[in-house]
C-alpha cells in the first residue's frame, strides 16, 4: 500500500503517526503532487488538489488533509470517483484557541513593535489596553471558539458569539453587524469558501468599533487585507494580528507587510508538538481504514 505524503509537516515532531502506517505494511513515500500516479493514498497540507490531480491518481483510494479545513481540496473531483476525504477535526483546536489569544494579547500589548526596538537599542514605553472589561467578538463558535471565550472569559472580557450554524448558550449570541460594532476585539475562527468575497470587506472593517483589533487564525480570504492595511494606517483600527493570509507567504508588496500595529506569523496554528501527534495519528487511522475496505471516522461531509 502505497502512500504518499506531500506536507513536509505529517509526523515532523511525533514518530507515531509514521509507525501506525508503517506497522500496517505501507510503503511511506515524500513527495510533490507529481508523484501521485502510483499512490493509493495521499495525505496533503496546504496542496491544491484539483480535479486533474485527482485524475492523475489512477490508483487513488483516499486523500486526508492533515489538518482541519479542506478547501484546497477539489472535494467534488474527489466524490465523482468514489474517493473519500478524510481530515482530523478538533485535532489542531487547542493550538489554534491558544495562538489566537496570544495574537490578541501582542497586539494589544504591541509586544512584537517593543522587541524589536529593543533589540535595536531603543527603550519604549507602549501603551495599550488591559483586556479585562473590553469585549471580544468571536465569529465562528465551534471548537476553536469556545476554547478562545474560555480564555477570554477567565481574563475578565465580556463575550459574544456569532455562528448561524452553531447553538450558542454560553456566552452571548448576535448577528454579525453587531459583533462588529459593539466589540473591543474580533477573532475570526470559521472556514473560509474559495472564490467567495471576503466577509469583512472595507465596509464591514469600518463598522468595526474605533481602535478595535482584529485577529485571524482561521482563513486569509475572510478579510480584505488591502482595506484593512488602509484603516490601520488611517489609525481607524487599532490593531490587527494575522496567521492566515489571501497568498501565503504574503507578497512582497502585501500592504499588510508595514501597515502599523500589525502582528503576522507565518500560519503556525496548529504548530504544536502535540497537535502534530494527534494529527498525524488521526489521518493517518483513517487512510488505513479506507485501504482496508472500512468506513473511515472522520470523512468530510458538505453540509
Amino acid at each position: 500500500m502505497r502512500v504518499l505524503v506531500t506536507t513536509p509537516t505529517f509526523a515532523r515532531h511525533s514518530g507515531e503517526p509514521l509507525r501506525v502506517l508503517r506497522e500496517a505494511g505501507c510503503l511511506v513515500e515524500t513527495g510533490g503532487l507529481d508523484r501521485i500516479a502510483e499512490a493509493e493514498a495521499m495525505i496533503v497540507g496546504m496542496d491544491a488538489v484539483t480535479e486533474e490531480v485527482i485524475a492523475a491518481g489512477r490508483r487513488l483510494r483516499v486523500i486526508a488533509k492533515h489538518g482541519v479545513g479542506v478547501d484546497t481540496i477539489d472535494v467534488e473531483a474527489a466524490g465523482a470517483r468514489g474517493i473519500p476525504v478524510v481530515y482530523a477535526p478538533g485535532s489542531n483546536s487547542r493550538a489554534v484557541a491558544e495562538l489566537a489569544f496570544g495574537l490578541l494579547l501582542a497586539a494589544a500589548r504591541k509586544i512584537a513593535r517593543s522587541d524589536a526596538e529593543v533589540r535595536a537599542g531603543g527603550w519604549p514605553k507602549l501603551f495599550g489596553p488591559e483586556l479585562a472589561g473590553r469585549t471580544l467578538a468571536i465569529i465562528g463558535y465551534g471548537r476553536i471558539g469556545r476554547l478562545v471565550a474560555g480564555y477570554a472569559r477567565a481574563f475578565g472580557m465580556t463575550v459574544l458569539a456569532h455562528d448561524p450554524y452553531a447553538t450558542i448558550e454560553d456566552v452571548r449570541s448576535a448577528g454579525l453587524a453587531e459583533c462588529l460594532a459593539e466589540a473591543d476585539c474580533v477573532s475570526l475562527h470559521l472556514p473560509g469558501t474559495p472564490g467567495a468575497p471576503p466577509l469583512l470587506g472595507r465596509a464591514e472593517l469600518e463598522s468595526m468599533k474605533p481602535g478595535a483589533i482584529l485577529v485571524n487564525t482561521a482563513r486569509g480570504g475572510l478579510v480584505d487585507e488591502a482595506a484593512l492595511a488602509a484603516l490601520l494606517r488611517e489609525g481607524r483600527l487599532g490593531g490587527a494580528a494575522l496567521d492566515a493570509f489571501a497568498d501565503e507567504p504574503p507578497a512582497a508588496d502585501s500592504p499588510l507587510r508595514d501597515a502599523p500595529n500589525t502582528v503576522l506569523s507565518a500560519h503556525v496554528g496548529a504548530c504544536t508538538y502535540e497537535a502534530n501527534r494527534d494529527m498525524g495519528v488521526m489521518v493517518a487511522e483513517d487512510v488505513l481504514r479506507v485501504l482496508r475496505g472500512e468506513p473511515p471516522v472522520n470523512e468530510w461531509r458538505s453540509t
